[in-house]
């Protein structure tokens, strides 16, 4: 990625469960030798709490469902000159997608009446709003490289990034598949 072989990397989940950000962290003691070569500037495991006017590698998690989603999603393209889509929400949209098999008006009518015994009602503050379907990262901003798996191996995020790290684009299809 740079001269220095020292990237700065932001991090975010959208619409998923956070696995593959708890997939990262089972790199366990490989996280020290990796703190020498990356500097995360931006994510949910930092305080940090704006991203940076330029990253060197943005990874995404989960899928877009909300304008929050997409707002995040549109901001780490902006910000990021390489931008991972990680996990298999963020590559296919997975468990979130399965939204997608009805229509919106009949999911949140589900959600917030049918399933709700006291003040049913669809919450409209301080809550995102959904979009009308579930799209993967890709759906909706350009993705350098997509990294599979529910949540990705650790070996496999060690993988990317220390190919990354040596200026070289991983090929994580190698190491993993969907789902795994």
């Amino acid at each position: 990625m740079t001269d220095t072989q020292h990237i700065t990397v932001a991090t975010a989940w959208l619409d998923g469960c956070s696995g593959c950000h708890m997939s990262f962290l089972d790199i366990d003691e490989r996280l020290f030798t990796l703190a020498q070569k990356v500097d995360i500037i931006y994510s949910p495991l930092v305080d940090a709490k704006e991203l940076p006017e330029s990253v060197d590698v943005g990874i995404l998690e989960g899928s877009v469902s909300s304008e929050e989603d997409l707002k995040k999603a549109q901001e780490f393209r902006r910000h990021c000159k390489f931008l991972i889509s990680l996990g298999d929400c963020a590559v296919c949209g997975n468990i979130p997608g399965m939204r997608n098999l009805f229509p919106l008006d009949a999911v949140l009518h589900r959600a917030y009446h049918e399933n709700v015994q006291k003040n049913p009602q669809i919450p409209n503050v301080g809550v995102p709003r959904l979009l009308p379907t579930v799209q993967p990262v890709h759906g909706v901003v350009e993705v350098d490289l997509f990294v599979q798996g529910c949540p990705p191996p650790a070996d496999v995020i060690w993988h990317v990034l220390s190919e990354l790290i040596q200026g070289r684009t991983p090929d994580p299809m190698t190491l993993t598949r969907f789902g795994k």
